[in-house]
Formats: C-alpha cells, sequence, structure tokens
C-alpha cells in the first residue's frame, strides 16, 4: 500500500484549491454551538473565532447547552460519521437548527441538519485530516492556495533533522489555536518516538525549557527575533505579510512531514493495523486511506 507522506498532502490540497470552489461561510446564528471531535473542534475555534459562539466537543456539549442558550449550531466533521450523526441526532431532538460542515457527500449526519455544506476534499490516509479542514479555513480566511504554495516552496530546512528525537515549534500569538492541531499531528505520525512541542513565546517563558537537550530541534514559525532566546539547534519559517491560519496551518504540517521523511516510518508501519482496531472501536470500517 502506496502512502504518502504528510508534506505531499499538504502540496496535494493546496493544488486542490486553486482548481476548486469553495462553500460560502455565512454563518448568521448569533449565538451558536460550534461542536467537534478533535482537529475538527480546532477548525471550529477558528473559523468562528470573531463571533460570541459556545465551542464544544462530543465530550462535552450537552453540558454546554444546559449551561448556556443558543440559536443554533455548527457541527464540523470531515467524514460526518463516527460522533457527528449522535450529535446531529441529539441537536434535532433538542430543535436546534443545524449546519454540517463536512467533505463527505453522503454524510450520515446530513440526515439531521437544516443545511450541509460540503467542502472539497483529497484522498489522504486516516487522521492526515489536511485536504479536509484546510479546504473549510480557506473558505473563512479566503487566503490564496497559490500563494500559500510559493511560501511553502521559499522553505529551506535542514536535512539532517534525523539526528533530533525532539522538537519545539514556535507559532506566534495570534495563531495560538493552530497549536492543538500541530501536537495532534505529532501524536498521530510518532506517538511515543518522537516528542512535539508546540508553545508561543509568552508561554515559552514559563518553564517549557527547564531540561534541555541536545536532541531537540526548535523551529520558529513567523521568523520572531525572540525565537533567538531559546534553544541551541533551530530554524526559522518565515510567513507572509496576509498569513492567517490556513498559511500557518500548511507551513507547519509541510515541516512536520520533512521531519516524517527523515526518520523511520513509524505511521507508515503501523497505520493498517491501527485502522483495523478503529473499525472495531467505531463499529464501522475504516480504511488507511479515506477516499
Amino acid at each position: 500500500m502506496k502512502l504518502i507522506d504528510l508534506d505531499e498532502c499538504v502540496i496535494n490540497a493546496l493544488n486542490l484549491f486553486t482548481e476548486e470552489t469553495l462553500p460560502k461561510l455565512n454563518i448568521k446564528f448569533k449565538r451558536p454551538l460550534v461542536v467537534g471531535s478533535g482537529n475538527a473542534a480546532v477548525t471550529g475555534k477558528m473559523i468562528l473565532e470573531d463571533k460570541n459562539a459556545i465551542f464544544a466537543d462530543e465530550g462535552n456539549y450537552k453540558h454546554k447547552l444546559k449551561k448556556v442558550k443558543v440559536d443554533g449550531a455548527i457541527l464540523i466533521s470531515a467524514s460526518g460519521t463516527k460522533h457527528a450523526p449522535i450529535i446531529a441526532k441529539e441537536l434535532k431532538k433538542r430543535r436546534i437548527k443545524t449546519i454540517l460542515l463536512t467533505n463527505n457527500q453522503n454524510a450520515p449526519a446530513s440526515k439531521f441538519v437544516k443545511e450541509t455544506l460540503i467542502f472539497p476534499k483529497n484522498s489522504e490516509p486516516y487522521t492526515y485530516n489536511t485536504s479536509t479542514y484546510m479546504s473549510i479555513l480557506l473558505a473563512k480566511t479566503k487566503e490564496s492556495s497559490k500563494h500559500i504554495l510559493k511560501q511553502i516552496k521559499k522553505i529551506k530546512y535542514p536535512k539532517n533533522l534525523r539526528k533530533y528525537d525532539a522538537f519545539y515549534m514556535f507559532v506566534p500569538e495570534k495563531f495560538d489555536l493552530v497549536r492543538e492541531m500541530f501536537m495532534t499531528k505529532f501524536d498521530e505520525l510518532f506517538g511515543s518516538k518522537i516528542s512535539g512541542r508546540v508553545f508561543t513565546v509568552e508561554q515559552t517563558k514559563h518553564a517549557k525549557t527547564v531540561v534541555p537537550s541536545k536532541k531537540e530541534f526548535f523551529i520558529g514559525i513567523g521568523c520572531d527575533d525572540r525565537y533567538k532566546l531559546f534553544g541551541r539547534h533551530k530554524m526559522c519559517i518565515p510567513l507572509s505579510s496576509k498569513a492567517n491560519y490556513a498559511e500557518v496551518l500548511a507551513i507547519g504540517y509541510y515541516i512536520i512531514g520533512q521531519i516524517q521523511k527523515q526518520h523511520p516510518q513509524y505511521f507508515k508501519n503501523n497505520i493498517e493495523n491501527y485502522t483495523k482496531e478503529a473499525s472495531k472501536l467505531f463499529k464501522t470500517k475504516i480504511e488507511p486511506i479515506v477516499k
């Protein structure tokens, strides 16, 4: 089975968005519940950070609904499966108008919602979810995928990343929300084999570097001069003046893909067995490559 690395997935996604038209995000709710699992929940926070929204996930959305009155809901799920139909059904039961943001034309959750917006995606290895959530981000930020591709081509990354077993990524404070997506990607691709930490500079000041390691590599997204205060081995990746969440996500995923390329293929060697177990867990067929 041929599986691509994460950096290739980023390039493929950006190429897709130069050709595809994205749905318009016209959210008229004044106080919506925004709910999703994992990176879908983070995506929801990014696209609606300018709204007076209530953010929740599959574990706490019922509790949030007990505490706060909402005038609608935004449900985000790339596949529209797993927890999404359960959440959608519950929201319908409560007579809460719901808009589903998904990448699956046949999303089971769509049966229970008022409106479904379908975003373009590529076939990708399970868990990568690069084109899926990036398409939703681009619909909000309206960044140019061609411009982001040009930014990525400028990156000069080290060829000796295999020397390091720990990576520390800095993100600008205004893009703090993207940290969780990067940390999730480190977990998915490397598990406990490679350490991945992601913080802003201000967060880093709070005892994140008490224990140094010669095998930890520091990566600054945005090339803030303050990054120079930390770490022995380092690189910086410039952002464009127009950068928003999609550019930051694409660049971060791209460099994580370079780390993946230069280390043993932990993800590729284990994903097939993992999806077999995950299929039992979610009681639905999950493939190593999501079509």
